[in-house]
């Protein structure tokens, strides 16, 4: 069986897809991921000179993160917080960032104290889903995903919907993931990340029709990558339709002429 798409909060991917920013990042923060670019909602009813005063600080965080200057990135909020101890967003990047750090004791204290204040955000709750799936307990990252996309406010449910599929995807719960995935397509038709994990659920199940539906799609709709390409051609092998094969063969030697997916065309291997 082939591995779901393992996506990291914090990871560019030129072409926008399969290392995608799936934890919503920070205001200024910008990472070119699955859904362009996303900010973390501000905190309804909070408009103090204290909280004007740590959104300043936050912005000037956020730019240092964008560009993993994480030291200054760290000073700025903890400058944000002294002044505005209460503000959740700010703890919220805290997380995102020792998240990347690796220090995933002050990660999840970061977190559960951003959803103490603000505990319907629902930035926050898909990014604390994303910590606990990457920290082995995806069957409990479920129900924040959850939590974010019920709340008709939130812009990009899709996001934290296919979120879950990965991680129960992650568990071997092929399952369940068709169901959070389809759930993700339907809310969004253009969704890559549904898409593709779509497509390997069912090129691994032998559904080669409704596999061959999400490929096309996805190679249609979305700029090529090696991932998307080698899904594709993977496809039609299993159909026997030697034309596609060897179009997009050509395409993923011509394009992607290094790629791991290339390499394993060259040496036949179809299955990995």
């Amino acid at each position: 069986m082939s591995q779901p798409v393992l996506l990291r909060a914090s990871v560019l991917f030129a072409v926008a897809l399969l290392v995608s920013a799936c934890a919503t990042q920070p205001r200024g923060a910008d990472v070119e991921g699955v859904e362009g670019r996303v900010d973390i909602l501000p905190e309804a009813g909070v408009d103090t000179e204290e909280r004007r005063r740590a959104r300043i600080r936050m912005e000037l965080a956020a730019g240092h993160y964008r560009q993993r200057n994480y030291q200054t990135a760290l000073s700025e909020l903890r400058t944000a917080l002294e002044i505005d101890p209460s503000y959740a967003s700010a703890y919220g990047m805290l997380g995102l960032i020792y998240m990347d750090l690796g220090d995933n004791i002050r990660a999840e204290s970061s977190f559960k104290r951003a959803l103490e204040l603000a505990p319907g955000n629902s930035d926050l709750n898909n990014n604390y889903g994303w910590f606990l799936c990457q920290t082995g307990r995806e069957r409990e990252s479920v129900a924040r995903f959850e939590r974010a996309a019920s709340d008709p406010l939130y812009p990009v449910p899709a996001k934290a919907l296919h979120n879950a599929g990965v991680c129960l995807r992650k568990i071997g719960d092929e399952n369940g993931a068709e169901q959070y995935l389809q759930r993700a397509f339907r809310l969004d038709p253009l969704n890559p990340v549904a898409m593709y994990n779509l497509g390997e659920i069912y090129l691994d199940r032998q559904d080669f029709d409704r596999a061959r539906f999400y490929a096309q799609r996805l190679v249609k709709n979305h700029d090529p990558a090696p991932q998307t390409l080698w899904l594709a051609l993977r496809v039609e092998r299993a159909l026997q339709n030697r034309e596609g094969v060897l179009s997009l063969g050509t395409q993923l030697r011509r394009r992607f002429p290094t790629s791991r997916e290339a390499d394993l065309l060259r040496q036949g291997k179809f299955d990995d």
